[in-house]
Order: structure tokens, then sequence, then C-alpha cells
């Protein structure tokens, strides 16, 4: 008998499962007021808080990193938080935040999600996305820390596990400011740099950025430098290089003004194409992707 007269038949329906289509979410915060302020507690703002209301009125605390890196716990004192970076991600973070979040609200004192829910496949009627569970128009307010002390209640210690966490947590920590929605002054090593999570469409940005690159407007003034860009969750992120010796608060004037001359390069481009030297500069600032990583 031949190889192919031995092979099995195929099998009954009843025996297959079917398969689930999991489809890469490219922009998972999209719809949310809070869209850039998400990702940079996403990508790089080391320890912070914000306070979340969720529809049904429950009060959770988003933090951006938790111990052990874990994607959910409950204090000991009641409060429940929910970490925006964690070690592992499925196609949809939105998702995995919003599971993370169902997870917390019927958690006890004590309880930890290590690991958000990634594997399960979603199905037509879940509303587990932050966009299914949040006000879509709720702003973020962000509170910064120079610690990781928040993980614990008010005059607790930390031991075992968590100390370690802990320490090492707080090792790891840039100083860091906010300047507004999405904007961070970053102090790292040696150099200071502007992190600004732009809310607008990648193409568009490039396109006002080159006008202003053009016209020898792009930076902040004295002790700065446009260093580049790079990409996250479907946003881009404009990055300048900054004297490391001024302090953060001397650079909010500036980016204030920079804010008003984007805005306005962003508004002309309806009545206003790239000249030729806007073109060049712009196929200038594509080429100048970075890695914070």
């Amino acid at each position: 008998m031949g190889k192919g007269s031995r092979k099995k038949g195929p099998k009954t329906t009843s025996d297959r499962k079917p398969k689930v289509r999991d489809v890469f979410v490219g922009q998972p915060f999209e719809g949310l007021a809070a869209e850039t302020e998400l990702i940079a507690l996403r990508e790089f703002v080391p320890s912070a808080t914000a306070a979340l209301t969720l529809g049904s009125g429950e009060k959770v605390t988003l933090g951006t990193v938790l111990p052990m890196a874990a994607a959910a716990f409950v204090r000991s004192d009641g409060e429940r938080y929910v970490g925006m970076q964690v070690q592992t991600r499925s196609s949809d973070i939105s998702r995995d935040l919003g599971r993370a979040l169902r997870w917390v609200l019927d958690a006890k004192e004590g309880d930890v999600l290590s690991v958000p829910d990634t594997t399960t496949p979603p199905t037509a009627d879940e509303k587990a996305r932050l966009q299914d569970l949040l006000d879509v128009n709720a702003e973020l307010d962000v509170t910064l820390y120079n610690d990781f002390a928040w993980w614990l209640p008010e005059d607790a210690d930390a031991s075992g596990d968590v100390a370690l966490s802990l320490e090492r947590a707080n090792a790891a920590i840039m100083p860091t400011e906010r300047l507004g929605a999405g904007a961070y002054w970053v102090l790292a090593g040696e150099k200071a740099h502007l992190r600004w999570v732009r809310p607008e469409p990648e193409n568009l940005l490039l396109q006002a950025l080159a006008r202003l690159s053009a016209a020898g407007e792009l930076g902040l003034g004295e002790g700065s430098r446009y260093a580049g860009s790079f990409r996250a969750h479907g946003l881009l992120v404009p990055v300048w290089d900054l004297d490391p010796e001024a302090h953060a608060r001397e650079w909010a004037d500036a980016k204030e003004q920079l804010g008003v001359r984007l805005d306005a390069a962003l508004k002309s481009l309806d009545t206003e194409p790239l000249n030729a030297a806007e073109r060049r500069s712009r196929d200038g600032l594509i080429g100048r992707q970075l890695t914070i990583r």
C-alpha cells in the first residue's frame, strides 16, 4: 500500500476547532482623549499614576510599573492598580488593559495578576477594551513620582520579592517632568530630551515638522536640537535634545511656543502644499528615526 493510501482521511467537522483570527491593532488607544498620555505612560514615563473612573463608577489607579511588572494587583489597603508597562502583550493592548481592569474589580486584597490575559480568543460580545470601559472623552490627571513608594500603603514596609523589585525599579528611574499632554522632559544620563507624543496622523505631522524645519523654527531655542522621532502605537513621537544643565521648567515656555507654531503649520497644509525645500526637509526628517530602548 502506498503512502498516499495509508494517510488518514480528513478530519470530520466535529474534530476541527474553529480558527480565531486575532487582528493586530496598530493604534490601540484610538478614540480616547487620553491617547497620547496613555502612550507616554506605556513607553517611557518611569513612575506615575492616574486615577481611572469606569463607566460603572468604580475607581482604579493606572500605574506605569507595578511590583514584578504585574498586570494588576490589589494593595493591602484595598487600593486597586492596573499596570501599563508589562512583559507580555497580545495583538490589542487596549483589550489586555481592559481585561486587567475587569479582573481587578473582582480581586481581593493581596491578589496579583502577574500577566495580562493575552491568550483567550476575544468573543463577538466581549466588552473588554479601554474604549468600552472608560469615558472616551476623559483626560488623565497624571501624578509623577521620584520613586515607587506608591506601591505600598503609607507606613508599610516592603519585604521579599516586592522589596527587591522596589529596589531595582527605584534604581532605574530617570528624572522626568511633564510639560503637557503626552509631552515629557527626561534626563537620560548625560543627555536631556523632550519626548512629545503627537495626536496627528504621521504624514500630516511630518509635513508640518518639515515646514518648520525649512523655516528654521523647529527648535526650542538655544541649547536645543531636533533629534528625530519614533513610532509608538500608531502615533509619531518627535524628540528634541536639550541642554542637560537647564531645568525642565526652563523649557516650558519654549515648548508652548513650538506647539503654537506646529499647530499653525498643520493648519497651513490645508491650503499650502509643501514647496521643494520643505519636501527635502521632510525627506530628511523621515530618515531620522530613533529608538529609545
